[in-house]
């Protein structure tokens, strides 16, 4: 595959995968993200990622740009049923959740989230289990479809789960080549929890690693491509973020890179233990 040129017509997008959650839900796979986009450019830039087939949107309360999200998918017109919306809880509104969820679900101008997750554990508030209790009877309801958790290490789902009735349908978390999490990762999916990536570039920081760049000359593919395309062939959710039309473009077409698995092996072999965001063991800021 190669890169559009600049005056020729964009490819079409491949068909993207989906993941099946623990409660039969589905969600596609590859995703855009919406953090750092600033609210009075949200709408225009998250209609330029529907318009690029995009049908997967990431947002959050702390984000404060669910508004825009919201005015894209009405402007939009593309049937409800076809998009995949998710937002996050603030953490000082974790003891306030159902609140919370009723200005998201209004600022998205939805009657259903698709996806509703609790941002981080903020253990030094102890009150994210209590806060699981809300999402859960919101998901009872049928105001949202699945229900999940971000940032969320392995004694936070200990934490969880002992008290829990519905097991997240996703955990948000932190991987890049540089910082893969392989552990927690993999006791996520041993619980049948859903693993999705956030940074899932590393801000564009592991996109200059030889084993990156050798890849996306072999494959003809950018190193965006290329990084994109080994997340999703360990089946995580990705949800990567660009303002670039012809960016979105491009990582939507990561769904059609092949790697093997010697290739999967060169950009695993990067890990390095390099965390970019907050620590969820300590992070206690309230996103207000």
């Amino acid at each position: 595959m190669s890169e559009v040129q600049p005056g020729s017509e964009p490819a079409a997008a491949p068909a993207i995968p989906e993941v099946t959650l623990n409660n039969g839900a589905t969600i596609p796979q590859l995703g855009f993200g919406v953090f750092q986009v600033p609210p009075e450019e949200t709408q225009r830039i998250v209609e330029d990622a529907l318009a690029a087939g995009y049908r997967h949107i990431d947002t959050a309360a702390a984000y404060r740009n669910e508004a825009g999200v919201g005015a894209a998918i009405a402007a939009s017109g593309i049937p409800r049923e076809e998009l995949f919306i998710t937002t996050k809880l603030r953490n000082g509104e974790q003891g306030n959740a159902r609140k919370a969820f009723r200005n998201s679900r209004e600022a998205l101008g939805l009657e259903v989230i698709d996806l509703y997750l609790i941002h981080w554990p903020v253990p030094s508030q102890g009150l994210y289990s209590d806060a699981w209790r809300v999402l859960e009877q919101l998901y009872a309801e049928q105001q949202v479809r699945a229900i999940g958790v971000s940032n969320f290490l392995g004694d936070h789902l200990d934490t969880l789960l002992s008290g829990a009735r519905v097991v997240p349908a996703v955990n948000q978390i932190e991987i890049h080549p540089t910082f893969q999490q392989q552990e927690l990762a993999a006791r996520c999916r041993s619980l049948g929890i859903a693993v999705e990536a956030y940074s899932p570039l590393g801000q564009g920081e592991d996109l200059a690693a030889e084993a990156v760049t050798s890849l996306a000359s072999r494959h003809g593919a950018t190193p965006a491509q290329i990084v994109l395309a080994w997340h999703l062939s360990q089946g995580a959710i990705v949800i990567p973020k660009t303002v670039s039309p012809a960016r979105m473009r491009e990582n939507l077409r990561a769904a059609a890179v092949s790697l093997t698995p010697e290739d999967t092996d060169l950009i695993t072999a990067l890990e390095s233990g390099t965390r970019i965001g907050a620590d969820p063991s300590v992070a206690a800021f309230s996103q207000l």
